[in-house]
Protein backbone atom coordinates (compact mmCIF):
# COMPACT_ATOMS: atom_id res chain seq x y z
CA UNK A 1 0.00 0.00 0.00
CA UNK A 2 3.28 2.21 0.96
CA UNK A 3 4.53 2.14 -2.59
CA UNK A 4 0.69 2.50 -4.40
CA UNK A 5 0.72 5.53 -2.26
CA UNK A 6 3.92 6.88 -3.11
CA UNK A 7 3.00 6.23 -6.65
CA UNK A 8 0.01 7.86 -6.75
CA UNK A 9 1.32 11.09 -5.17
CA UNK A 10 4.30 11.41 -7.19
CA UNK A 11 3.62 10.05 -10.64
CA UNK A 12 -0.11 10.58 -10.62
CA UNK A 13 -3.13 8.16 -9.94
CA UNK A 14 -4.27 8.10 -13.44
CA UNK A 15 -0.74 7.28 -14.95
CA UNK A 16 -0.02 4.76 -12.17
CA UNK A 17 -1.24 1.00 -13.40
CA UNK A 18 -1.77 -1.95 -11.43
CA UNK A 19 1.78 -2.97 -13.25
CA UNK A 20 3.56 -0.56 -12.14
CA UNK A 21 2.78 -0.61 -8.71
CA UNK A 22 3.39 -4.71 -8.98
CA UNK A 23 7.03 -3.57 -10.41
CA UNK A 24 7.88 -1.24 -7.76
CA UNK A 25 6.12 -3.26 -4.74
CA UNK A 26 7.78 -6.46 -6.43
CA UNK A 27 4.41 -7.74 -4.85
CA UNK A 28 2.43 -10.15 -7.31
CA UNK A 29 -0.48 -8.82 -9.22
CA UNK A 30 -2.59 -11.67 -7.72
CA UNK A 31 -1.47 -10.56 -4.48
CA UNK A 32 -2.94 -7.42 -4.93
CA UNK A 33 -6.10 -8.49 -6.17
CA UNK A 34 -6.16 -10.84 -3.56
CA UNK A 35 -6.16 -7.71 -1.23
CA UNK A 36 -7.87 -4.96 -3.45
CA UNK A 37 -10.60 -5.38 -6.19
CA UNK A 38 -9.28 -2.32 -7.81
CA UNK A 39 -7.36 0.55 -8.48
CA UNK A 40 -10.20 2.33 -6.97
CA UNK A 41 -10.34 0.51 -4.11
CA UNK A 42 -6.55 0.61 -3.52
CA UNK A 43 -7.06 4.37 -3.38
CA UNK A 44 -9.88 4.53 -1.72
CA UNK A 45 -8.25 2.42 1.42
CA UNK A 46 -5.23 4.84 0.79
CA UNK A 47 -6.94 7.76 1.35
CA UNK A 48 -8.73 6.45 4.25
CA UNK A 49 -4.97 5.70 5.67
CA UNK A 50 -4.15 9.41 5.19
CA UNK A 51 -6.96 11.13 6.82
CA UNK A 52 -6.01 8.91 9.93
CA UNK A 53 -2.99 9.35 9.61
CA UNK A 54 -3.39 13.56 9.25
CA UNK A 55 -6.08 13.51 12.48
CA UNK A 56 -3.47 11.92 14.56
CA UNK A 57 -1.11 14.65 14.29
CA UNK A 58 -3.85 17.19 14.40
CA UNK A 59 -4.75 15.88 17.87
CA UNK A 60 -1.18 15.73 18.62
CA UNK A 61 -0.62 18.89 18.04
CA UNK A 62 -3.77 20.13 19.02
CA UNK A 63 -3.39 18.30 22.32
CA UNK A 64 -0.30 20.38 23.42
CA UNK A 65 -2.49 22.91 25.13
CA UNK A 66 0.73 24.59 27.02
CA UNK A 67 2.36 26.15 23.71
CA UNK A 68 0.50 29.14 21.88
CA UNK A 69 -2.32 28.92 19.06
CA UNK A 70 -0.59 30.70 16.87
CA UNK A 71 2.92 28.11 17.55
CA UNK A 72 0.42 25.51 17.13
CA UNK A 73 -0.59 26.32 14.32
CA UNK A 74 2.61 27.33 12.69
CA UNK A 75 3.80 23.49 14.11
CA UNK A 76 0.86 22.58 12.19
CA UNK A 77 1.84 23.93 8.64
CA UNK A 78 5.36 23.26 9.19
CA UNK A 79 4.26 19.59 9.54
CA UNK A 80 1.84 19.65 6.03
CA UNK A 81 4.73 21.46 3.88
CA UNK A 82 7.44 18.80 5.09
CA UNK A 83 4.77 15.85 4.49
CA UNK A 84 3.74 17.51 1.35
CA UNK A 85 7.02 17.86 -0.48
CA UNK A 86 6.86 15.26 -2.73
CA UNK A 87 3.45 15.55 -4.17
CA UNK A 88 2.49 16.77 -7.72
CA UNK A 89 0.23 19.67 -6.44
CA UNK A 90 1.86 20.12 -3.05
CA UNK A 91 -0.80 18.45 -1.27
CA UNK A 92 -1.29 15.15 -1.02
CA UNK A 93 -5.17 15.48 -1.33
CA UNK A 94 -5.30 17.75 -3.67
CA UNK A 95 -2.87 15.15 -5.67
CA UNK A 96 -5.22 12.51 -5.41
CA UNK A 97 -8.60 14.76 -4.96
CA UNK A 98 -7.80 16.51 -9.01
CA UNK A 99 -7.21 12.75 -10.08
CA UNK A 100 -9.46 10.67 -8.24
CA UNK A 101 -12.77 9.58 -10.49
CA UNK A 102 -15.04 11.84 -8.50
CA UNK A 103 -18.15 10.72 -9.98
CA UNK A 104 -17.89 7.78 -7.44
CA UNK A 105 -19.32 8.78 -4.51
CA UNK A 106 -17.04 7.71 -1.73
CA UNK A 107 -14.27 9.54 -3.00
CA UNK A 108 -16.15 12.89 -2.97
CA UNK A 109 -16.95 11.96 0.80
CA UNK A 110 -13.45 10.88 1.78
CA UNK A 111 -12.04 14.32 0.75
CA UNK A 112 -15.47 16.28 2.50
CA UNK A 113 -14.47 14.88 5.17
CA UNK A 114 -10.77 15.48 5.98
CA UNK A 115 -11.40 19.03 4.50
CA UNK A 116 -13.96 19.53 6.97
CA UNK A 117 -11.95 17.63 9.58
CA UNK A 118 -8.95 20.08 8.71
CA UNK A 119 -11.42 22.99 9.16
CA UNK A 120 -13.26 21.86 12.41
CA UNK A 121 -9.34 21.54 13.83
CA UNK A 122 -8.28 25.00 12.73
CA UNK A 123 -11.79 26.25 14.42
CA UNK A 124 -11.25 24.59 17.83
CA UNK A 125 -8.13 26.38 18.07
CA UNK A 126 -9.08 29.88 16.95
CA UNK A 127 -11.43 29.96 19.40
CA UNK A 128 -9.06 28.64 21.91
CA UNK A 129 -7.01 31.30 20.87
CA UNK A 130 -9.83 33.99 21.45
CA UNK A 131 -10.82 32.33 25.01
CA UNK A 132 -7.15 32.35 26.12
CA UNK A 133 -6.98 36.40 25.31
CA UNK A 134 -4.11 35.21 22.31
CA UNK A 135 -6.12 36.30 19.23
CA UNK A 136 -8.72 39.08 18.64
CA UNK A 137 -11.60 38.64 20.66
CA UNK A 138 -13.78 39.92 17.48
CA UNK A 139 -12.10 37.42 15.48
CA UNK A 140 -14.89 35.51 13.42
CA UNK A 141 -13.92 32.07 13.84
CA UNK A 142 -15.63 29.80 11.03
CA UNK A 143 -14.93 32.86 8.09
CA UNK A 144 -11.36 33.03 9.45
CA UNK A 145 -10.93 29.12 9.82
CA UNK A 146 -11.93 29.08 6.26
CA UNK A 147 -9.57 31.46 5.13
CA UNK A 148 -6.89 30.06 6.89
CA UNK A 149 -7.80 26.54 5.30
CA UNK A 150 -7.88 27.63 1.96
CA UNK A 151 -4.90 30.15 1.93
CA UNK A 152 -2.48 27.14 3.48
CA UNK A 153 -3.87 24.66 0.45
CA UNK A 154 -3.43 27.02 -2.03
CA UNK A 155 0.42 27.91 -0.85
CA UNK A 156 1.28 24.54 -0.32
CA UNK A 157 0.12 24.36 -4.06
CA UNK A 158 1.86 27.57 -5.10
CA UNK A 159 5.37 26.51 -2.98
CA UNK A 160 5.07 23.19 -5.22
CA UNK A 161 4.63 25.06 -8.47
CA UNK A 162 7.02 28.04 -8.10
CA UNK A 163 9.84 26.28 -6.26
CA UNK A 164 10.10 28.47 -3.63
CA UNK A 165 10.55 26.66 0.14
CA UNK A 166 9.10 30.09 1.42
CA UNK A 167 5.83 30.77 0.40
CA UNK A 168 3.72 28.48 2.98
CA UNK A 169 5.72 30.02 5.32
CA UNK A 170 5.17 33.87 4.35
CA UNK A 171 1.77 33.14 3.93
CA UNK A 172 0.93 31.51 6.95
CA UNK A 173 2.76 34.55 8.91
CA UNK A 174 0.92 37.14 7.32
CA UNK A 175 -2.36 35.13 8.22
CA UNK A 176 -1.02 35.20 11.78
CA UNK A 177 -0.34 39.05 11.88
CA UNK A 178 -4.11 39.45 11.37
CA UNK A 179 -5.23 37.42 13.89
CA UNK A 180 -3.93 39.36 16.64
Amino acid sequence: MHTAQQLFLSKGYLVTSMDDIVAASKVSKTNIYYYFKSKEELLSVIIERMISQYESLFQHIGGQTDIPVLTRLDKLVQLLTEQDARCLGGCPFLTLYTQAPLDNGPFREQFRRFFQSQLSFIEQLLQEGIERQELKSDLPVKPTAALMLSTIEGALFLQHASQNPNTVQHAFHALAALLK
